[in-house]
């Protein structure tokens, strides 16, 4: 194999780094921070916004009544309308994550 040539390795450093930035990436032994508790913040606060900009959207007056001497409107009470329509989607969608927590249990329950 004397005609043969030497392989030809590609480095994109050409081992210039030092020994301090080598030791950058290596791992420090401390777990990954969860960043859940951000994301859960960032859809409430998307999810509250949208609730607020919905009675904009919507032209018509809508009026709710909590009890028969407690009512508001969509256009007087802008705040505690959007507040209505926050609270109903977040029971919403605690209603949809429930149903999936309940059904994953019976679904290992009774595996087929």
């Amino acid at each position: 194999m004397e005609n043969s040539h030497k392989k030809i390795t590609w480095s994109l450093q050409d081992n210039k780094r030092t020994e301090h930035q080598r030791n950058v990436f290596k791992p420090t032994g401390k777990p990954a921070r969860s960043k859940n508790v951000t994301y859960l913040f960032w859809a409430l606060i998307i999810l509250l916004a949208t609730s607020y900009l919905l009675p904009f959207l919507y032209e018509d007056r809508v009026e709710v009544c909590l009890t028969k001497t407690y009512c508001f409107n969509s256009q007087d009470n802008m705040f505690l309308y959007g507040l209505y329509v926050f609270f109903n989607i977040t029971i919403l969608l605690l209603a949809v994550f429930g149903a999936y927590i309940v059904g994953k249990k019976i679904g290992q329950k009774f595996k087929i």
